[in-house]
């Protein structure tokens, strides 16, 4: 089980939360990985290249963080294999709902958007099943 940590959740939250408002007032964009993602497979990262930019952050920033204070989270890594599948699953999901959990949940939320709630609390009620199945009937995660 992981340590309960509300102040830096608060802090990660609050960077999000201001990562995807600038990309919205500065650029007009919505801030959804798997769109900048979809735009980057034809080459299309938008002004400056400022998708790509945003995806190499979120794949560097980690990596930085954790030289800089390792911690353990508690918690044994899936396989490449459960990953590989796993990734496939979330983008044929986010195909499926025009969007992910980025775009609708924090973007979409907090422009009222009807459709990216309505995306959002399918996402999380499938997350809920999914953990309860897995930890339930397959005795994963403990």
């Amino acid at each position: 089980m992981t340590e309960f940590t509300p102040v830096a959740g608060a802090v990660g939250g609050v960077l999000i939360g201001l990562s995807a408002a600038l990309g919205y007032l500065a650029l007009g964009k919505v801030t959804g990985i798997s769109g900048i993602i979809g735009r980057g497979l034809t080459g299309a990262f938008g002004h400056q290249n400022w998708g790509l930019w945003f995806l190499i952050g979120l794949i560097v920033t980690p990596w930085v963080v954790h030289q800089i204070a390792p911690s353990e989270h508690g918690f044994q890594a899936p396989g490449t294999a459960a990953v590989i599948a796993a990734g496939l699953l979330v983008g044929y999901g986010t195909r499926m709902g025009s969007g992910c959990t980025s775009g609708h949940g924090i973007c979409g939320m907090a422009r009222v958007s009807v459709r990216s709630i309505v995306a959002t609390m399918i996402f999380v009620g499938a997350g809920v099943v999914t953990v309860a199945v897995m930890r339930h009937v397959f005795g994963v995660f403990g």
